[in-house]
């Protein structure tokens, strides 16, 4: 585990916060799909969203109300996708919980119906 946390780039990152609050903080995305992507992520090093304790799973709900907030006010997106990745078969690549939240705009894809369900393409319509 303690090696994990020394090369774990959320425990390490110098990013500037956008807000924080007890157990989790904000940044933008490192590598964002849109104007405004950014990131909750727990304060503690943990790998599952579903094993933070519910004050932990709390805090980072608050921050991401309180991001979408920010996010508004600064780029006036017409909507949002909200995700987790939780475990490799997820796509997640960085072991260490984080939200998404990730502003979406008019006409930047073709066909957004089905959001999030997009994860597996061949399902997304129905």
């Amino acid at each position: 585990m303690i090696s994990e946390i020394k090369i774990c780039q959320f425990c390490n990152s110098e990013r500037e916060f956008i807000a924080e609050n007890k157990n989790s903080f904000a940044i933008f995305d490192g590598f964002p799909v849109s104007k405004g992507h950014a990131l909750i992520i727990s304060k503690r090093h943990c790998q599952n969203f579903f094993e933070l304790t519910l004050e932990e799973q709390m805090d980072c709900l608050n921050l991401l109300n309180e991001t979408k907030i920010f996010i508004e006010k600064k780029y006036s997106p017409d909507g949002f996708n909200v995700g987790i990745n939780i475990n490799e078969a997820a796509g997640q690549t960085i072991m260490h919980v984080h939200l998404h939240i990730i502003p979406r705009y008019f006409g930047d894809v073709e066909r957004p119906q089905g959001g999030v369900r997009g994860v597996i393409p061949l399902l997304k319509e129905y």
